[in-house]
This record gives structure tokens, C-alpha cells and sequence, in this order.
């Protein structure tokens, strides 16, 4: 699989993903009385899919929730469509295939930062990608907040603190509380060179070499010979 084309991309997967629970920044305007989802996919490439539902409790027919701005830069990329179940309404936002950095600026529909503080890294260490992270709710009172994160991932899930099942980890916080991310999941680097290209990179290396031995055995044993009369 080839790398990412984007310079730069690389060191910014390296960095500080605050992404996947941006939405719950917005819980400052939000009074606490909210519904925050949010659901990523990490693919072999390092891109992003997912989507994130942001939702308060309906108050009246023409209630469309709270307002979000998403960053320019990135607009056109996201899908945004009305969200209305279990009593909440609000906005459902999807994407595909943005990039860890394209994904931290959906930090920016937050607004005004809230009371609450959330942070999550997601660094890759060879063929591991580890997840760490808090979410801070002390502030957020518990009636009828509802806050989840699920990460599917394409790899093995070798140690987290979440639920596990068929590839997906999740996290459900509780309103009052701190809650902690923690995770580590093997899968191949996709900026790593492949198997197939070491081997043939290794194989001309050795032709090359092969075919130099041959031609300075050939000509040590048949040395020139000489015009006559020289």
C-alpha cells in the first residue's frame, strides 16, 4: 500500500490527537444535559473514518439542537444531516478518509472551550499504534448525559483499559467523573517499506554484485592479448 502523498503527514500521526471526543468540548454551551458519540475507524493507511453525533434533549418541535461551526478548511469533507432519537436532537457529522491532523481540527466546532477537558494521543511505535487519553467530566452533571467512544481498529488489540469485541474497542464515561483511554494495537506501518521490496531491492543488489565477480573473474583469466608487432 503507498504512503500517504501529504508531506508531513507522518510526524503529524505522531502527535497529539485530540479528536475523537472533540464534540464533548461543546458540552460547555451545552448546560450538561447532552448526548455525545462518537464512533472512528482507523484503516491501514492511517486515515480516519467515523462519525460523531452531538445532541441535546428536544424542547420543542422546531428544536434543532446545538449550532456547530466546523472548520473551513475541512467542510466540504464533512457530512452534516439533522439528528432525532430517544428525545435528543442535534447534528450527526460522517467522514472518510481524513487524515489524523484534518481529523484534530473537528476540535474547532467546540467553539469557546468548556469547563471539561479531554486530551488523546495516538502515536505509532513500530507496528503498534498505542491510544492514551482523559476525559474530564467532573463538571458535567449526570442528567441525561450520555457519552461514548468506539475505535475500530485493523489490527490485534494487545492491551486497553476499554471493551473489546470483533475489532472495536469502546469507552462509556460517567458525567462527575474522570475518565481514562488507554489502548495498544499491532498493526503494519503503512509508511514501512514492504517485505516484496526488500526482497527485490535485496535480490538486484546481489545480482549486481554477482555479475561484477563474474566479469573480473572473466577478465583475470583471459587477459587481453596484445596487437602484433607491439
Amino acid at each position: 500500500m503507498q504512503s500517504p502523498p501529504v508531506a508531513g503527514v507522518r510526524s503529524n500521526r505522531r502527535r497529539v490527537l485530540a479528536v475523537v471526543l472533540m464534540a464533548l468540548l461543546v458540552l460547555g454551551a451545552l448546560g450538561g444535559c447532552a448526548r455525545v458519540r462518537a464512533a472512528l475507524a482507523l484503516q491501514p493507511d492511517d486515515t480516519v473514518t467515523g462519525e460523531i453525533v452531538v445532541a441535546t434533549p428536544q424542547t420543542s418541535p422546531d428544536d434543532r439542537g446545538p449550532a456547530l461551526t466546523l472548520p473551513e478548511d475541512i467542510r466540504d469533507e464533512i457530512d452534516v444531516s439533522e439528528y432525532r432519537q430517544d428525545g435528543y436532537t442535534g447534528s450527526l457529522l460522517r467522514f472518510s478518509g481524513l487524515s489524523f491532523e484534518q481529523v484534530s481540527q473537528l476540535v474547532g466546532v467546540a467553539g469557546p472551550a468548556g469547563q471539561q477537558r479531554t486530551e488523546l494521543t495516538l502515536r505509532r511505535a513500530g507496528n503498534r499504534v498505542l491510544v492514551a487519553g482523559k476525559v474530564d467530566l467532573t463538571s458535567i452533571p449526570v442528567d441525561r448525559a450520555d457519552f461514548q467512544l468506539k475505535i475500530s481498529v485493523p489490527g490485534e488489540v494487545l492491551d486497553t483499559n476499554g471493551d473489546t469485541d470483533s475489532g472495536t474497542i469502546s469507552w462509556t464515561f460517567t458525567p462527575g467523573q474522570v475518565g481514562d483511554v488507554r489502548a495498544s494495537v499491532a498493526y503494519d506501518d503503512p509508511n514501512a517499506p514492504s517485505a516484496t521490496a526488500w526482497t527485490v531491492g535485496l535480490g538486484l543488489v546481489v545480482l549486481a554484485a554477482a555479475l561484477g565477480v563474474v566479469r573480473l573473474a572473466h577478465r583475470t583469466r583471459n587477459p587481453p592479448v596484445p596487437p602484433p608487432g607491439r
